[in-house]
């Protein structure tokens, strides 16, 4: 069995004059990034992969510092496509990804649809774990949405917000597995260690 952890980056710096995609982690999130690295799974990772976004980027570049590995920037790995609409500010954005999560098969202005987004990213992972050639665990850094629409997909359940990561700003994770498809667990923060 291999074993797989998906991980949502942390907080992040927002900024109307950035663009998303170049938005980096927080010192917050650099320094929750930092605090997860004594998770008893961290010793386990091989390989680390992550989205082409920066702060998705510079999650990986911490976790794969620590055992001195590289890691492997993956573009169908990214958040589902909302370039439609850029920046939308939090209360927005907030009924925005609402929908989107109720609506899978519908393209919420102009967004790409959650089921697309979902094929692609089952899709990039499996590709992931089918090819890497490292025999320990590994690790995948993304965006929350993604990891939904992932963990949906990996325990059978509709698209849906509910299985969502709770609202602390990010980092959060989850282990899996591809063959079977499962979910060991749901959200659980990357700086609190489970007993």
């Amino acid at each position: 069995m291999r074993r797989i952890i998906f991980i949502s980056y942390p907080n992040v710096v927002v900024s109307r004059d950035v663009p998303v995609p170049q938005w980096p982690l927080s010192d917050v999130g650099r320094n929750r990034m930092e605090n997860a690295l004594s998770q008893p799974w961290v010793s386990e990772i091989s390989a680390v992969y992550c989205s082409f976004e920066q702060k998705a980027i510079d999650g990986a570049k911490i976790l794969a510092e620590h055992p001195s590995l590289d890691f492997v920037s993956v573009h169908d790995l990214g958040e589902n496509d909302r370039s439609s609409t850029g920046f939308l500010p939090p209360v927005e954005f907030e009924k925005v990804a609402d929908e989107f999560f109720a609506m899978p098969e519908s393209s919420v202005r102009g967004w790409e649809t959650a089921s697309n987004a979902q094929i692609r990213i089952t899709n990039a992972v499996t590709a992931i774990v089918e090819s890497d050639q490292s025999s320990g665990t590994i690790a995948i850094i993304s965006h929350g949405a993604v990891g939904t629409l992932l963990y949906c997909d990996l325990t059978g359940e509709a698209i849906s917000r509910r299985w969502d990561q709770p609202p602390n700003n990010g980092g959060n994770y989850y282990i899996f597995q591809t063959s079977p498809k499962k979910a060991f667990s749901g959200w659980q923060p990357i700086d609190k260690v489970a007993l």
